[in-house]
């Protein structure tokens, strides 16, 4: 790939999605962009560039989602969802006995199987939430992972990673040679694209927030504008979880660090 065009590259998906793509990882632009140049019978990948270039608004909607990490599993880093069951869940089902409302963001959802652990996990572990205003918003920067999502069809790779045998029969009916999440519990989560790096549309306050895995593409002016939309979000005896490599550490005092067992969250100040 020429300098050029990987330079170019990393301006649009910076200026238009706030993901930094660092000097000397061309091989991650080859390989996020060589299977859509194939995919749009482009020659090669400086002919997509300069087909960019011209300012074609749909390719570089693909561009950007193609450039956009989606790895997720069903109970990824499993802690954060044992302090969900064992601590925090229990402690907000207290504090909203009077309204019964629990609500929660997962801000970066990829195909869904954040959201959609939540939701069987709290209504398997909680069953008076069915009768609770009980939802989850699920966000994420691609269309694309969302219309996945939405469908509640996953292939029998993805829920060997991650999926306990018994949420698989509880919770699944079998299609073909994959696996469709009962409507009951997809019906808990509501999908919304979302560019976290933009203005913000009216949300909902938040009980619990997941911004998991999806701060280190940022830098950290970014970082301190979405921590701070989550701070204005979260009601003041919420809880934050970030991933295991990311922390608020030198991008805002908003927030209190909490250990939990195994896991770590972050608490409003």
């Amino acid at each position: 790939m020429e300098e050029r065009d990987f330079d170019y590259v990393r301006g649009v998906v910076r200026e238009h999605a706030a993901i930094v793509v660092d000097k000397g990882k061309e091989y991650l632009v080859e390989s996020r962009l060589g299977p859509l140049a194939r995919e749009l019978k482009f020659a090669s990948i400086g002919e997509l560039t300069e087909k960019l270039r011209g300012g074609d608004l749909s390719l570089r909607a693909r561009v950007i989602e193609a450039m956009t990490t989606n790895e997720t599993s069903f109970f990824r880093d499993r802690s954060p969802f044992d302090a969900m069951r064992d601590v925090i869940v229990p402690e907000l089902l207290k504090a909203r006995e009077a309204e019964r409302s629990l609500h929660i963001w997962c801000g970066a959802s990829s195909t869904g199987q954040e959201p959609y652990t939540l939701a069987m996990l709290l209504l398997d572990s909680f069953p008076m939430l069915s009768e609770w205003k009980f939802s989850i918003l699920a966000t994420d920067l691609s269309e694309e992972v969302l219309a996945k999502a939405k469908s509640g069809l996953f292939t029998q790779l993805e829920v060997n990673r991650g999926l306990p045998a018994n949420y698989l029969a509880r919770y699944f009916a079998k299609e073909d040679t994959s696996w469709r999440l009962q409507s009951s519990v997809r019906d808990r989560v509501s999908f919304r694209q979302m560019n976290l790096a933009s203005a913000w549309p009216t949300l909902p306050k938040a009980d619990v927030v997941f911004m998991r895995n999806v701060l280190i593409y940022f830098d950290v002016q970014v970082k301190k504008q979405i921590l701070g939309g989550v701070h204005k979000l979260l009601r003041p005896d919420g809880f934050m979880f970030l991933g295991a490599a990311e922390t608020t550490l030198g991008v805002t005092d908003q927030f209190v660090r909490k250990t939990m067992g195994k896991s770590v969250c972050y608490r409003p100040k």
